[in-house]
């Protein structure tokens, strides 16, 4: 840098030239100061969300969402330190809760007498009084056995010994979805729901059959759901045409692993309507693609123009759907800017977050409410806000560095605004796309435990059964017991009608 000579010169034009060169200096040192500054505070806000997502707890937990998910440690904590706060105030030790045990089981009498019932002191007969009563339970492992078919062979007698051609009779085979198979509808169910509703592949499935004394490789068990994924299209085909014909649809996207595939990801899609709580149909289904072009969900939603809540990927913009938006994700971008402020800090991210919890209370107040009680009350509660937080991301956009956080969640939320207000349209239109992302939870949490599918079929059986088995839960049913009746049933549907009384919903 050019230091300030000594002497200044007498010649005026000489020192204004100086001084704009100074100047000059002043300002480039000040650009270069200003890029370092905002560096050094955007590696900061990396270090610290780095050491939140590191240490602290991973899902978010805000009064009014209800999308609180905590791990059973957590739980067991609250309930201790609740506990503790109780019997501080009260001065007495509280027991903890026990489990409740269901009515409904079996209960097995075990009676535990004395067998001297003489009193100790006279000698007369004890006389029963009453009885204290305990209950445990006690777990059986499932009980497994062989259905052996027989079927008599009937000829005539007579027609033999006078050398007549004899027909020989025998009943038919009973219908099955896999002719020729040892697998029974009950045997399939287990073994599906086992994979797609608790998560344990296929080869700690075999694993555990081989400890029940019954050789059956993983590679059987594959063969077994990819021609049972086949035999459910038709069944599958009069779910999508349900779910086309619902007026508001929500969808999601999350990675597979398949290894035929040349490319090195592909997607596993999930389209769905309606929630857990809500009437009307209600549908899961999975869709796998070799990629993550909008042109999938274009296909699959082809014709449908009703109201699709999605997160912020713009490959839905080639569908023919209204497009909403998702709160939740832009939240999401705030609490990351909150948490890169370092611990005990406050800033601009709070009110952000603060202000969308007032959007999330009145949601939370509207839960049960019928859909146009929900329309009204938004267009008086929740527009007035959201047009409050408009003006704020509007002021605040141009006052925080391009580069950090803040910065970059403004920017989501105003890219995203027509849509992130879309759902003022319609009362029957959630506040974000969460069900989207619980309903592909599932997989994503399978995923973890089998980790990659070996072909495209395999990817292809899995979003069918996948479909099958968070359809039934999303309608209150038990996915075990769903599909035993389903696979009992299916090979005698031979008409549309009896394949509509097998849907799930």
């Amino acid at each position: 840098m050019k230091k300030t000579p000594s002497t200044l010169p007498d010649d005026i034009e000489t020192l204004k030239k100086m001084l704009l060169e100074r100047d000059k200096r002043i300002a480039k040192l000040e650009r270069v100061n200003q890029k370092l500054s905002d560096k050094l505070q955007q590696l900061l806000e990396q270090y610290n969300l780095a050491q939140y997502k590191k240490y602290s707890p991973s899902s978010e937990s805000y009064q009014g969402d209800g999308e609180v998910l905590n791990e059973a440690e957590q739980l067991a904590d609250e309930e201790h330190t609740e506990s503790e706060a109780t019997q501080t105030e009260a001065e007495k030790p509280v027991k903890p809760r026990r489990p409740r045990i269901a009515a409904e089981l079996p209960r097995v009498d075990v009676v535990h007498d004395i067998t001297d019932k003489t009193c100790a002191c006279c000698g007369h007969a004890l006389h029963r009084m009453g009885e204290e009563v305990s209950e445990q339970i006690e777990f059986v492992p499932a009980q497994i056995r062989v259905i052996k078919n027989i079927r008599p062979k009937y000829s005539c007698r007579a027609c033999e010994n006078l050398g007549t051609e004899v027909a020989i009779q025998i009943a038919d085979v009973p219908p099955a979805i896999l002719p020729k198979s040892m697998a029974t509808p009950s045997l399939l169910a287990q073994i599906i729901s086992s994979k797609m509703h608790y998560g344990m592949p296929l080869y700690r499935q075999e694993k555990l059959f081989a400890q029940a004394g019954i050789e059956l490789s993983r590679q059987t068990m594959s063969r077994w759901l990819i021609t049972c994924a086949d035999k459910l299209e038709p069944l599958l085909a009069l779910m999508k045409n349900a779910l086309l014909q619902q007026p508001v649809l929500w969808a999601d996207e999350t990675t597979v692993n398949v290894l035929d595939v040349e490319k090195s990801t592909c997607y596993m899609w999930v389209y769905g309507c309606g929630i857990e709580s809500s009437t009307g149909a209600k549908l899961v289904l999975f869709d796998y693609q070799d990629g993550r072009g909008g042109k999938h969900p274009k296909a699959y939603l082809d014709g449908y123009t009703g109201y699709l809540q999605v997160d912020g990927y713009a490959g839905y913009e080639q569908t023919q759907a209204t497009l909403v938006g998702c709160w939740a994700h832009a939240r999401r971008k705030f609490v990351e800017a909150q948490k890169a402020q370092g611990k005990g800090k406050t800033g601009k991210a709070d009110w952000a977050i603060n202000h969308i919890q007032k959007l999330y209370a009145l949601e939370s107040k509207l839960k049960t409410k019928a859909a146009e009680v929900k329309y009204q009350h938004r267009q008086e509660v929740a527009k007035p806000l959201l047009q409050q937080l408009w003006d704020w991301l509007e002021k605040s956009k141009d006052t925080i560095p391009t580069e950090s956080l803040l910065s970059k969640a403004i920017t989501y939320s105003l890219n995203q605004w027509p849509k992130l207000i879309g759902y003022l349209e319609d009362g029957r239109l959630n506040i974000d796309n969460n069900r989207a992302e619980r309903a592909i939870k599932p997989f994503v949490i399978g995923r973890k435990a089998w980790l990659f599918a070996n072909t495209t079929s395999g990817a292809k059986a899995s979003a069918a059964l996948y479909s099958l088995v968070e359809t039934a839960k999303i309608n209150g049913l038990e996915p075990y017991d769903y599909l035993t009746t389903l696979f009992k049933a299916l090979p005698n549907a031979d008409t549309p009608d009896k394949l509509t009384k097998l849907l799930p919903f």
